[in-house]
């Protein structure tokens, strides 16, 4: 790990949170799916911190589907914020002017801005500034004045997201000792999960991501697919009606023992199949965290986007299968070589480290 730098004198400055005494708190994360489902473990630790507090939470439209499986929050706010917008799209003042209104609205007495270490907190802090939002919180290397009253600049840059997050709230006060990625599946998804389902053994493949850069090839997928139908497991393959194309090319891999879920599944239920799976393979993707929080046996195609150590899976059985690249973390929604090498892993490998670590999991 790099040697950090020292800490700013302008870094938490603020006099100490009195949690215990806070009524309405908002926590920001207008990030992917992912993303939300990682800060699990530090919105645990506010809940028991706030007991009093309505806790809400700021988050993207993707993320936002994640809110219900989390637990002890009491309000979503589903928003496209414009400082989370890669598209390079206009941003008008109507757009910011709705945003600090709604929050403003709401009259939060602190916010907790949760980024990793390549975000900034800074326009949130702006955001919540103008909805006049007393205590603001946040980490990032750069200084940017009075926007957050709680600055922290030194957390470690390679720290997994489910720790940085947790020593964002240990540094305010807020200790989180449980990190452990977890969801609650409805009752109701677990029904639905076991008529899908049906009583034979069975995987769940998840070939989507949000970017192209961080996805296996569809054809290996698809091999992927028949080289486990034909070890006697039905392959459920599952994505947003969005992928509707992709899950139907990988499920055709698997001939009759495949079964075609795209855009058919809640995230509960999904979540409820990811439970009851033989094995789970994905991309480093959304559900990828939905997996390791449910407990399946995972195998973890790791593209080289990102650094490993802030996303791996943590609280499952779990493998990661990736390939070593000198760009690595590139951060690129398109791989700019073409060739995706950090993903260059044959489907006959992965089958055999899905089947293995099924075996170790069964015993």
């Amino acid at each position: 790990m790099r040697p950090q730098p020292p800490t700013h004198p302008a870094a938490l400055r603020g006099a100490p949170i009195q949690w215990a005494g806070l009524e309405r708190i908002l926590v920001v994360r207008p990030d992917n799916l992912g993303d939300v489902l990682m800060i699990g473990p530090a919105l645990r630790a506010l809940r028991s911190a706030a007991p009093r507090a309505r806790l809400e939470l700021l988050a993207s439209p993707s993320g936002a589907a994640a809110a219900p499986l989390l637990g002890g929050l009491d309000a979503c706010l589903a928003a496209s914020v414009p400082w989370q917008d890669a598209s390079g799209g206009m941003v008008t003042p109507e757009s910011l002017h709705r945003l600090v209104a709604r929050l403003a609205a709401r009259s939060y007495q602190a916010a907790v801005l949760f980024t990793s270490f390549s975000q900034s907190p800074w326009p949130a802090a702006y955001a919540c500034a103008l909805a006049e939002i007393p205590i603001r919180a946040g980490a990032s290397r750069e200084f940017g004045g009075a926007m957050l009253t709680h600055w922290i600049d030194d957390l470690p840059d390679e720290a997994h997201q489910v720790d940085r997050a947790a020593e964002l709230l240990t540094r305010l006060g807020v200790p989180v000792p449980e990190r452990a990625l977890r969801v609650k599946i409805p009752r109701q998804a677990e029904q639905d999960a076991q008529a899908i389902a049906g009583p034979r053994r069975y995987a769940v493949l998840l070939p989507g991501a949000s970017c192209a850069a961080r996805r296996w090839p569809p054809h290996r997928f698809a091999e992927l697919a028949g080289r486990l139908g034909s070890a006697g497991l039905r392959v459920l393959v599952a994505g947003t009606s969005r992928e509707r194309d992709l899950v139907r090319q990988v499920c055709a891999g698997a001939g009759p023992a495949g079964v075609d879920l795209a855009g058919a599944l809640d995230l509960a239920t999904l979540a409820a199949l990811l439970r009851r799976a033989e094995i789970a393979v994905t991309n480093n993707s959304g559900g990828m965290h939905l997996a390791d929080a449910v407990g399946a046996p995972l195998l973890a195609l790791f593209a080289g986007t990102e650094r490993e150590s802030e996303y791996r899976p943590r609280s499952a059985r779990a493998r990661v299968l990736r390939r070593p690249t000198p760009c690595t973390p590139c951060r690129a929604f398109d791989c700019p070589l073409g060739h995706h090498e950090c993903l260059d892993i044959t489907a006959a490998r992965v089958a055999d480290a899905a089947l293995a670590l099924r075996a170790r999991s069964a015993v």
